[in-house]
């Protein structure tokens, strides 16, 4: 009974939750439980992982949560193989399995309901993020022990022999790769749009109109660099309608050619490690551009923009500022990823003033506005 009542009390406490306080929360509630287990439940926790994630991409390929979500009461696994057209054996392992790792609730022995993980699953993110994990990501993260394993333990830092190559079997770069898989660009695009609420940005804390206000009106005002298909220009333009000036979005040709088709906003190909064509922009903008690549490749991108760049100009830097202790789960394993993908890193303060500084610019001020997962805009400009 008393376990009961203090259940009850930090389900009363969680509800009430928001931004670190609730990431807190989580991570000690995962503790606790973690520090219950069993030798056998640990083993069969980290053994099935991969498992969980192709059930989840499963039931999301069948709809069934939103099949769940929207009905508001259980479903049978007849009505559910009905409605998905699947075989009721097979459908009834799968269900059994989902609630088994809770992402469904099982309210009978043959009826199903949601609940608040299910819910979350039919949220854009989900489906887009865990389309892109589990098609293009996870086979990086099958290859990565005997990627080590063969490199000596080393931390790779060429772009082009990575996690990528052995797990895809190409000699190409990842965004290369890209280009010629376009199921697999389309899953990460849908994630990069989706992956962050749109109140959730730079923007929300970057004094940006203060910044503006002695600006020459022919001057270019925003070129957002690497910007995929355009979503940070088009948010860009509807918080600043009236400030006059270009606004650019640059990317590879495959990722231009489904720019959104925001008006006002130029869309122009280039690849961000030949020179800068948009000279003297009040603003250069890249949003997890750096994090992508290992540190000779960012110095490069950093001096050319360094180049193109007045006495006036700035750079912002969107990305991941990792502490020196407790950083998030989400932000450490972005940066395992990063470094199987493209020989890339999340850094931490220190590192990414040092690479600032070998390039020659400055690191001014930094804004976090995201403090869950570490994230914050860099404002950097020329040396004085």
């Amino acid at each position: 009974m008393q376990v009961e009542g203090l259940l009850e009390q930090i389900r009363t406490q969680a509800a009430k939750s928001e931004g670190t306080t609730r990431q807190r929360l989580v991570s000690t509630l995962h503790q606790i439980a973690y520090s219950l287990e069993t030798p056998d439940e640990t083993l069969h926790r980290y053994g099935s992982m991969n498992l969980q994630t192709a059930m989840v991409k499963t039931g999301l390929d069948l709809g069934l949560f939103d099949d769940l979500a929207r009905s508001g009461n259980s479903l049978s696994v007849a009505k559910l193989s009905d409605i998905t057209g699947s075989e009721e054996l097979l459908l009834g392992r799968i269900l059994r399995c989902l609630a088994a790792i809770g992402a469904i609730d099982q309210v009978g022995d043959a009826d199903y309901a949601a609940n608040h993980i299910t819910r979350n699953l039919t949220e854009n993110v989900a489906a887009a993020g865990i389309n892109h994990y589990f098609a293009t990501v996870a086979p990086q993260y099958q290859a990565l022990p005997t990627f080590l394993e063969r490199t000596q333990y080393k931390n790779p830092r060429d772009e082009k022999h990575t996690v990528f190559q052995d797990a895809w079997s190409t000699k190409l770069h990842g965004f290369e790769w890209f280009s010629e898989h376009p199921k697999n660009l389309a899953y990460f695009n849908d994630f990069m749009a989706s992956r962050r609420p749109s109140d959730l940005s730079w923007i929300s804390v970057y004094p940006v109109t203060e910044e503006v206000k002695d600006c020459d009106p022919e001057q270019p005002l925003y070129v957002n660099i690497g910007g995929g298909v355009g979503h940070q220009c088009a948010q860009f333009k509807e918080r600043y309608p009236d400030i006059p000036g270009r606004i650019v979005l640059q990317d590879l040709s495959h990722s231009i050619a489904n720019a959104l088709p925001t008006p006002g906003v130029e869309n122009i190909v280039h690849n961000f490690f030949e020179p800068q064509p948009i000279k003297g922009s009040k603003f250069y903008f890249m949003r997890g551009v750096f994090h992508n690549h290992p540190d000779h490749q960012v110095l490069k991108l950093l001096r050319n923009t360094k180049e193109a760049m007045a006495p006036d100009s700035i750079l912002l830097i969107d990305e991941m500022i990792l502490p020196g202790v407790g950083a998030h789960i989400d932000a450490v394993t972005m940066d395992i990823t990063m470094l199987a993908a493209f020989a890339g890193m999340e850094r931490t303060e220190s590192q990414w003033r040092s690479i600032i500084g070998q390039a020659g610019l400055r690191l001014v001020r930094t804004y976090e506005y995201n403090p869950v997962s570490h994230e914050s805009v860099m404002d950097v400009r020329l040396l004085e």
